[in-house]
């Protein structure tokens, strides 16, 4: 039995005894005063109407009292593990050694496909599981919430050591549970001081960040502390405000004319304390701080200048975030950027990426529009990888689009072959450019070729260039 459960059973007994002892003394004393004592009441109408409303008034009190405590429960009332509220509490009397934060990672999906109950039931047993565990490899005394949806709370006296390979155990352990497949991300950290939410987001960063070490026999995998991931947040936010950005330029050959005229980039942020860092590290931390909008702006600003260097037949596609391009402030400053810059906007091509379609569809149409209008032209990247990009597809005139990798890599399946085909067809109907990237081989090439695709990308094609090299070959 988990520990809050315990602990709620106790705090309810607790509360009847409270609530019944003073029930039973009423009741008796109504006994001895009608029955018992030698001058007993007379039970008249008016008496016992009396003694009735007492009783009533008493018991509905209780209840009252009891309905009420209930809302102060200790509990989650889906997985019976603690609340967050008394989560919080707990952490802040208790001062335990170590704090761990365990992620459903695909609950999104298990929601989609699977009812309300089988979901609830799911994380039920999650964390019985996980309790059962932590008692199994000597931790009796654990303290397991939910914060909300998939995130569960652990913390204990134990070696930051120790929970990482009971986390890993159990996450192995329970990776199948009632027929539901499940994955799980986790950290643990031993800064247990400042304000949960604060931690909370340190350990976020920690899973998003967090790398795997495979060894002969099995994967251990380590996790840096809050403290590392507070000093890596630090070099990001000097990185951004000093604009210290690292790009990389990709060719894309031109298959009609087989010379290059487009370059995609890549980004890393220069940091003189940690070196390079890649977009899967600091992305997740811009995000969470709220600077998208200030990186994105500083990466168009950055191209923007660079294009007039270059010769005019160049041009540079990039990948922005779309909560950037929905933002009428990042808009307008866009927008003003490359009037001032006098270049030929065509020469911009920005890549989307979205795994659902937005909510306010026909408003972010409209905001892509104003982008075209402009003068820019808009790609779609990863097409076909989901339902979004078609359906986008479907309401936009795209300039271009660039399928998705198993696509490219995948020719010799004839299923994967015949989608492509499909795709390119739908694509050349449409007038749109087409582009295949992660060419790495001749065959690829061929095939690709006799499909009729626009463009190639990788290392079939070229490696990728520094912004130096660039200017240089095309200045």
């Amino acid at each position: 039995m988990l520990l809050s459960e315990l602990e709620e059973r106790e705090r309810r007994f607790k509360l009847a005894l409270r609530a019944g002892i003073p029930v039973l003394l009423l009741i008796s004393l109504i006994l001895y005063t009608v029955f018992l004592k030698d001058d007993a009441i007379d039970l008249m109408i008016e008496n016992s109407f009396l003694i009735a409303g007492i009783i009533f008034i008493t018991i509905y009190f209780i209840y009252f009292l009891l309905e009420e405590d209930v809302k102060k429960t200790l509990l989650d009332q889906t997985t019976q593990g603690f609340n967050q509220k008394a989560f919080i509490k707990r952490l802040q009397t208790d001062k335990p050694e170590t704090l761990s934060l365990l992620i459903i990672k695909n609950l999104s999906t298990i929601n989609e496909n699977y009812g309300v109950n089988d979901v609830d039931i799911l994380l039920h047993t999650i964390i019985q599981n996980l309790n059962n565990t932590l008692k199994r490899h000597g931790v009796q005394k654990s303290l397991i919430g939910r914060r909300y949806g998939a995130e569960f709370l652990i913390a204990v006296d134990n070696q930051k050591e120790d929970i990482q390979n009971i986390l890993k155990i159990f996450s192995e352990e329970n990776k199948m549970i009632n027929n539901i497949e499940i994955d799980y991300g986790f950290s643990v950290t031993t800064n247990t001081e400042e304000n949960l939410d604060k931690i909370i987001l340190y350990l976020k960063d920690i899973i998003s960040t967090q790398k795997k070490n495979v060894s002969e026999s099995k994967e251990q995998i380590f996790t840096p502390d809050a403290i590392k991931i507070s000093e890596l947040e630090e070099s990001v936010i000097a990185a951004i405000k000093g604009k210290n950005l690292l790009f990389t330029f990709r060719p894309l050959l031109n298959t009609g004319t087989d010379k290059v005229d487009i370059y995609e980039i890549s980004v890393k942020l220069k940091s003189y304390d940690t070196g390079e860092i890649l977009p899967k590290i600091y992305l997740p931390i811009i995000n969470r701080l709220g600077l998208g909008r200030e990186y994105d702006l500083e990466i168009v600003k950055h191209l923007i200048d660079l294009l007039p260097l270059i010769d005019d037949h160049i041009s540079l596609t990039f990948n922005l975030s779309p909560f950037s391009l929905r933002d009428k402030t990042f808009k307008n400053q866009l927008f003003s950027y490359l009037k001032e810059s006098h270049i030929d906007p065509s020469r911009l091509i920005i890549e989307l990426y979205e795994r659902k379609t937005h909510h306010n569809l026909s408003g972010y149409l409209k905001t892509l529009n104003d982008i075209r209008a402009k003068g820019i032209r808009i790609c779609i990247d990863n097409f076909g990888s989901s339902n979004a990009s078609m359906e986008y597809m479907k309401h936009f005139k795209f300039d271009m689009v660039q399928f998705d990798r198993d696509y490219v890599t995948d020719l010799e399946d004839k299923t994967t072959y015949a989608m492509l085909h499909s795709l390119m067809k739908m694509s050349k109907d449409l007038h749109i450019i087409t582009v295949a990237k992660w060419v790495d081989k001749e065959d690829q090439k061929k095939k690709l070729k006799i499909l009729g695709i626009d463009y190639l990308q990788g290392f079939g094609i070229g490696k990728p260039i520094t912004e130096t090299e660039l200017i240089n070959r095309y200045n």
